[in-house]
């Protein structure tokens, strides 16, 4: 059987290695054939690397490494092209300084690859220029760029506004000579997670074209269905193909699925055992913060559309949770939709099991800020609770769950004082049990704030929010009363399984469910 190519992104390790290869080369003699300035958004660890070694290693002319590649008998293999490398991707950079120490070495890097002195006392940018001048100069032909990770720096600091501006200007710095050396250029293709915009970044290199989603170059990274079952037919022999697409496909980039190859080559290196193998490479953290800081309403993340402008780029200055989430891997297309005046939507969604589980864990981590043990343990007893239809043990360990909540949750937090921060806190926590949650859940009498599946029960939920000093809990619960005043359960009822009404009264002073009332009523 051959090798897994696991943190393998050498194209030239693996063709000469007996490693499993996905041939992209077709789609890479389209970007030849279409223009020579390009930029790729992907998520981490979705293959970038290797695509840029595999354009390095051809336009070099290493025609030994395609033998039997769609690209072989399509290429013009008797020139050879000079090519500047620079990657971002390794270590984490905290100020200007270290950014221009590492610029400054990747710069030299390149010098020494070809065997050329360093220039006398220049900056980054001279730097730069004269090693495209003199590349071109020395070997008569147009240069090659390669710009792997352009965006780390950014995002390694995007919680610290002032050392994220300070970054972007200085790449600015280094990515604005691109703009002035056309006649010294053979082929320019970048890749990042994220898109910042021309104006904030790029400086007016509008010469660059997006191809992130472009149809055509949508599985230029990531591994299809087939690619799965003919070049990973071996290894992945009775493989249950419709769990396997559940939990790893999904990621849409307007055109075919694909999977996330770092999940496929983990869970073949771990005999087809199911895990969360690409989310716990990095979890969002920076992104929990910036839900916090925006007041963010977790439920919103289950029906989400956004114009073209959201998905398109962000700056520092203002970040949008949504963009964030959908540039990470978060989030992906569902579907795309045309409206007012044949604009653009996309409609977007979790892509599969895997980031669902795992992103809902985190956030519920992160909106309630127990301790893991204390975290897991409120899980499974909600989860008991739950599929078991027990009614009582659920509001007992909702009151739990909230007790445990630290006191600086609740301050400098406007969203704390509001029905919303009780749906969020909720939803993050029922959504990690892997139960089905509508949120805002609509009827023809209008919307109830949660309703929640699992196993043969339903639980169509309100709540309300209460802010006075001592409160008392009345016969009447306000919010069990709102859904049978309009018949939130009703839909429900032919659906075979038990439906509960619940009302929740969460009291601002006592921060705490203060009242809690249930109806079975099928």
């Amino acid at each position: 059987m051959k090798k897994l190519p696991i943190a393998v992104s050498s194209f030239e390790v693996m063709r000469s290695a007996d490693y499993y290869y996905v041939d992209k080369t077709k789609l890479l003699g389209q970007l030849n054939d279409q223009g020579r300035y390009f930029f790729l958004s992907r998520p981490r660890r979705f293959g970038k690397s290797l695509l840029l070694d595999t354009l390095h290693q051809l336009f070099a002319g290493k025609r030994e490494f395609f033998h039997g590649l769609h690209i072989e008998p399509n290429w013009d293999w008797s020139v050879s092209y000079p090519v500047i490398r620079i990657d971002f991707g390794s270590g984490t950079l905290k100020s200007t300084e270290e950014l221009n120490t590492r610029t400054f070495e990747l710069l030299k890097e390149n010098y020494q690859r070809y065997q050329m002195e360093l220039p006398g006392q220049t900056d980054v940018p001279g730097l730069f220029t004269q090693l495209i001048h003199r590349l071109h100069e020395q070997t008569g032909q147009p240069v090659v760029v390669l710009i792997d990770e352009y965006d780390k720096p950014i995002l390694d600091n995007i919680e610290n506004e002032p050392v994220a501006q300070a970054m972007r200007e200085g790449l600015k710095n280094l990515y604005s000579v691109l703009k002035t050396q056309d006649v010294h250029l053979r082929f320019v293709f970048m890749t990042g997670v994220s898109k910042f915009s021309k104006v904030s970044l790029f400086s007016g290199l509008n010469q660059l074209q997006d191809i992130s989603l472009i149809p055509k170059y949508a599985t230029i990274c990531g591994y299809t269905q087939q690619d799965l079952q003919t070049v990973f037919a071996e290894a992945l022999a009775g493989v249950d193909w419709a769990k396997l697409k559940q939990w790893y496909n999904g990621y849409n980039f307007l055109g075919e699925p694909v999977y996330n190859p770092y999940d496929i080559l983990l869970f073949l290196s771990a005999d087809q055992s199911y895990r969360n193998y690409w989310f716990e490479t990095g979890s969002p953290s920076f992104l929990l913060k910036l839900f916090k800081q925006q007041q963010y309403f977790l439920p919103e993340l289950s029906g989400i559309e956004v114009g073209e402008e959201i998905l398109d780029s962000f700056d520092v200055e203002q970040i949008d949770p949504v963009t964030l989430l959908y540039q990470s891997g978060y989030l992906t297309i569902k579907e795309t939709r045309r409206r007012m005046n044949d604009q653009l939507f996309f409609a977007l969604k979790v892509p599969n099991q895997e980031v669902q589980q795992a992103l809902n864990t985190h956030l519920a981590a992160g909106y309630a800020q127990h301790g893991s043990p204390t975290r897991a343990s409120l899980q499974f007893k909600l989860y008991d609770a739950l599929i078991e239809g027990d009614v009582g043990a659920l509001a007992q360990h909702v009151k739990a769950l909230f007790a445990g909540i630290p006191w600086r949750n609740y301050t400098n937090n406007e969203l704390a004082d509001s029905e919303g921060f009780y749906a969020s806190v909720l939803y993050a926590f029922f959504a990690s049990l892997n139960a089905t949650i509508r949120a805002e859940d609509i009827t023809n009498h209008g919307q109830t704030d949660l309703t929640v599946e699992l196993g043969n029960y339903i639980y169509v939920m309100e709540i309300k929010r209460d802010t006075s000093q001592d409160y008392v809990a009345g016969a009447a619960n306000p919010a069990l009363e709102q859904i049978q005043q309009r018949g939130y359960s009703e839909k429900y009822l032919g659906s075979g399984k038990t439906v509960f009404e619940v009302g929740m009264v969460f009291n601002t002073q006592q921060r705490n469910l203060v009242q809690f009332n249930s109806v079975c009523v099928s």
